[in-house]
């Protein structure tokens, strides 16, 4: 509760309102104070977290706030007109977190939808649909997911997040990552002509450095209706990549080798917005720089066990310069890691409990080791060195712990491209992985890039590629896994079409791949 001293701070921001005028909020604010939606998350079989952000002035300092806290109602429906209230209350939106709020709602019923929505004064915010999780006692016959990210705010438009809001009955949306792109507008793209065009939008601000920098783009991709409708009627888990904070950063260390004490303040920064931004716990809030407990796991009763990775801020600095590069001795580096060795101890305990039909892995950089070659006449075999195929030791080491288990899936991203295909340890394969393309980063694309046929018939392991934007939608059965590759037939102006481009089945207890 607030304050008469809180009040009269407020009251100064507008002296002719008076303090109890705190309480009608269209007569404060410059623009509504929802503009940026709403959205819920990390689930749990009784309850959810739900997420807005006061924002009348969403380009302005601050979102166009007066920097007080301020009260913020919250009221969650059984039913979508909202005439079955079954949880309440009053949460602060606080300044020094961008006046974000988020709700950790406990004591509903499992499995099932609920309908929230936020208050301010008499300003009222959209709906959102929200669901829990099944019992881990439960024996769920079915459930289906999407997941999705790296969504370029200048290489197209989010038209991919409102076909994916419209699609049916999914349990909740896995986003691998790259929510924002850090750099400032680019200069022009080039057609196939070699001739200058423009991109297909523009990054308002520069480069992210700052709480404030990070802010404004994240508010800027927030402004686009499409995100906010996919956030809105689903249900996110929220993992984060790179472009969060900055292009292949891990742990200490950027590409540009800033001293690793000076880009610390920048990753520090990157990861309060992210957390600011995300329908995430407050386990998550980024404590001395850092957010120690972003992996995390989810349980959808003895169907499917769903471990969340953190591949970012543990992992060592990539060997051979990142890039894509030949063969270098630091790609066998014992000592080098993705994941650290409490997370990796954790996921080889959770993925051996044997407590679920399917084991999910979801991450965010690709972990079969492919040859990236092209061009039939290159040599050497080229490795995408920001990924698990630089990292031998460890990598083979979780393969390893894979084998016999013959339930393990693996959901990336980061490629911009769909994937499909099989990790194998050894003469075995273990599990099958699946890379989701990018909602817009890449532009419209193709069918398959240039030197697609080469990858294919250089990495015996690789079953499927694609190169348009969209997203994928999986459904779990007890006897199979089929993940369905939803394409858009392009991104560079609005109104596009989406279309099922391969559906790709992983039967229980044999990892292999089924593509019509």
């Amino acid at each position: 509760m607030f304050t008469r001293r809180q009040l009269l701070t407020a009251a100064t921001i507008a002296p002719a309102i008076g303090a109890p005028a705190i309480l009608r909020a269209q007569s404060w604010f410059a623009g509504y104070p929802f503009a940026l939606g709403v959205t819920s998350g990390d689930p749990a079989a009784d309850g959810f977290v739900i997420w807005t952000k006061l924002a009348p002035k969403p380009f302005e300092p601050h979102g166009g706030m007066p920097m007080v806290p301020l009260p913020v109602k919250w009221e969650v429906s059984s039913d979508d007109r909202f005439k079955t209230i079954v949880a309440t209350g009053e949460a602060t939106a606080r300044p020094e977190l961008g006046h974000s709020v988020h709700v950790e709602v406990t004591g509903l019923q499992p499995d099932r939808p609920y309908w929230y929505r936020f208050a301010l004064g008499s300003d009222q915010s959209s709906r959102g649909r929200a669901r829990t999780l099944p019992l881990a006692s439960a024996s769920p016959a079915a459930m289906k997911f999407g997941v999705a990210g790296c969504q370029n705010y200048e290489d197209g438009y989010f038209t991919a997040f409102r076909h994916l809001a419209r699609e049916d009955d999914l349990a909740f949306v896995y986003h691998y990552g790259d929510f924002i792109y850090e750099y400032k507008q680019r200069g022009p793209e080039y057609d196939k002509d070699g001739l200058p065009e423009a991109q297909v939008r523009q990054h308002v601000g520069q480069d992210c450095f700052d709480v404030a920098d990070y802010r404004l783009r994240y508010a800027q991709y927030l402004s686009d209706y499409d995100l906010q409708a996919a956030r809105a009627k689903h249900t996110w888990f929220s993992t984060f990549d790179d472009h969060e904070v900055e292009n292949n950063w891990v742990g200490d260390h950027n590409w540009k080798d800033v001293p690793q004490d000076i880009f610390r303040l920048r990753r520090q920064a990157g990861l309060q917005v992210w957390y600011e931004y995300m329908p995430v716990r407050a386990a998550l809030l980024p404590r001395n720089g850092i957010i120690t407990d972003m992996y995390r796991e989810a349980r959808f009763g003895d169907l499917l066990s769903m471990d969340f990775l953190d591949t970012r801020s543990f992992r060592t600095q990539q060997p051979c310069d990142d890039g894509f590069k030949p063969y270098c001795p630091g790609i066998d580096d014992s000592k080098a890691q993705v994941i650290s060795a409490q997370e990796e101890n954790w996921l080889v305990g959770n993925m051996k409990r044997g407590q679920a039909k399917w084991n999910c892995v979801a991450q965010q950089v690709m972990m079969m080791s492919l040859d990236r070659r092209r061009y039939a006449d290159e040599k050497a075999k080229i490795y995408n060195i920001d990924s698990w195929a630089a990292y031998t030791a460890q990598r083979n080491r979780l393969l390893g712990k894979m084998r016999g288990l013959d339930n393990v899936v693996v959901l990336t991203g980061d490629e911009h491209q769909n994937f499909a295909g099989l990790l194998d340890n050894g003469d075995k394969t273990v599990a099958v992985e699946f890379v989701s393309t990018s909602i817009s980063s890449g532009g419209d694309g193709s069918d398959r890039r240039t030197g697609s046929d080469v990858m294919l018939k250089n990495n015996s392991e690789l079953k499927f590629i694609n190169d348009q934007r969209g997203y994928l939608v999986c459904e779990v059965t007890p006897d199979a896994w089929t993940t369905r590759a939803r394409v858009m037939d392009q991104v560079s102006t609005p109104g596009g079409a989406i279309s099922t481009r391969a559906t790709m089945t992983v039967p229980r207890g044999q990892p292999s791949l089924q593509i019509s």
